[in-house]
């Protein structure tokens, strides 16, 4: 009787982590590229996810929501799996991604057996934040390129659109200066608002590419 093919070792195992808490460790080699593990959980709306964790601490950075869309959120301490584990990294093994609105992790170079997995939270930033907010959600990665937290980085003023800024209110300036002196009729078109994100308590926060 023909014996039956032995089964493959799991790509990962979970285990206490030197980065924090409980981390995922890779048991065999994994190649660039490959899809690891879906990140699975109660599917709830940003709503649903306030209202889950709204008396959530407000110094408390640990969170296993991951935000899919502008509608969905995904709950990983509600029916989750392995995913929930793996931690946040500045200089990450891993990235996450959406295909059909499931998230997934996949490798972006070649893991080695023992590596722990990581990929990069960028958890958003709110207006309400508290002042010490990066060091709430610091990061211990240990990357030689860490940049100290788990939220995503600080956007800079870019030159270009303070530049433009600039010449749109000089050009405004321009056309009242000559509507006063009796030239052409001053006109403005009206500004299109761009509609913000929905704020989310509880740090919905995680977010896939």
């Amino acid at each position: 009787m023909k014996k039956p093919p032995p089964r493959r070792q799991p790509l990962f195992e979970v285990r206490h982590s030197p980065i924090h808490g409980y981390g995922v460790f890779a048991l065999r080699r994994i190649r660039k590229g490959t899809t690891i593990t879906e990140y699975l959980g109660d599917r709830i709306t940003h709503d649903e996810a306030d209202a889950r964790y709204e008396n959530k601490a407000a110094d408390d950075n640990h969170t296993f929501l991951f935000t899919v869309d502008a509608r969905t959120v995904i709950d990983g301490g509600v029916g989750g799996n392995e995913a929930r584990y793996i931690n946040h990294g500045c200089d990450p093994n891993c990235e996450s991604s959406t295909s059909g609105r499931r998230v997934f992790i996949e490798a972006i170079r070649t893991i080695q057996k023992g590596d722990e997995l990581a990929y990069d939270y960028q958890i958003q930033r709110d207006p309400d934040d508290p002042p010490n907010v990066d060091e709430i959600f610091a990061c211990r990665c240990g990357a030689a390129k860490c940049r100290g937290s788990m939220l995503e980085a600080p956007k800079k003023p870019r030159k270009k659109a303070k530049a433009k800024a600039r010449a749109k209110a000089k050009s405004k300036a321009s056309a009242k200066a000559k509507s006063k002196a009796g030239g052409v009729k001053a006109g403005g078109v009206k500004a299109k608002s761009k509609a913000k994100g929905k704020s989310r308590r509880g740090r919905a926060a995680k977010r896939a590419r």
